[in-house]
């Protein structure tokens, strides 16, 4: 089954990606892989751009489920925390010859630019990374959702979720050993079977606007670009 390669990409990568195999906060020797994987696909002409999480800094769901702090200032909590991640992976980047630029969804204006859809597409036509900070700017809603909002404002042509797990199953691999994974399935059938791409809000914005999703394992070396490249690397959601 042939895949496509694709040109402007958007890479979803969660805050805890960033910690390694700490608890929480960022580990150099993580930062340096996931800049130099991304590197590699820069290398090969695709624009690229990045939305990351936050989580592991601050869960602002956690915190305001448990009544310690209002849900509206535990998220824009978490929106720091991306700007954080932000910042650490565009120094990472940059000390691999990427030139990067970071787009925040909330004024700070003295560590990165506001988000200018405009601005955002000339900085991937001319070769640079993007990567879009604080989520949408607004509480309530997931960095996913984030990430599929910049993809379909910038007319990313697909959207990478970098996960731990090599893909879409049609169970949980980690409790069932027969679990089959996905090379690749539609819309329809991920929410038939409630496959639990990404959260609902993002995932029908995806269907909606048909943006097709590349699940794949981000540990993996050379994942990304092989996925990418149109190779098999991970699930292909969509994209028919």
């Amino acid at each position: 089954m042939s895949r496509r390669r694709y040109k402007r990409v958007l890479i979803k990568l969660s805050g805890e990606a960033l910690s390694g195999r700490q608890s929480s906060g960022l580990d150099a020797a993580t930062l340096k892989y996931i800049a130099s994987e991304i590197g590699q696909v820069c290398a090969t002409n695709v624009e690229v751009a990045v939305v990351v999480g936050g989580g592991n800094f601050f869960r602002g769901d956690t915190f305001s489920s448990q009544g310690e702090i209002d849900r509206t200032v535990a998220d824009q909590m978490g929106m720091l925390g991306t700007l954080m991640n932000a910042l650490a992976l565009q120094s990472a980047l940059e000390s691999h010859g990427v030139t990067v630029r970071v787009q925040s969804a909330i004024h700070v204006t003295q560590v990165a630019e506001p988000f200018i859809r405009r601005r955002a597409m000339r900085h991937l036509e001319k070769g640079r990374v993007v990567v879009f900070a604080a989520g949408t700017g607004n509480p309530y809603f997931t960095t996913d959702t984030a990430a599929v909002l910049r993809a379909l404002e910038i007319e990313a042509e697909v959207l990478v979720k970098a996960t731990k797990v090599d893909g879409v199953y049609d169970k949980d691999p980690k409790k069932h050993t027969d679990a089959v994974r996905y090379e690749k399935v539609s819309f329809q059938v991920a929410i038939e079977e409630q496959l639990g791409v990404m959260d609902q809000t993002a995932f029908t914005m995806c269907r909606e606007h048909e943006l097709p999703i590349i699940v794949l394992d981000f540990n993996q070396p050379g994942a990304l670009l092989d996925a990418v490249a149109g190779g098999r690397t991970g699930t292909l959601v969509g994209g028919d």
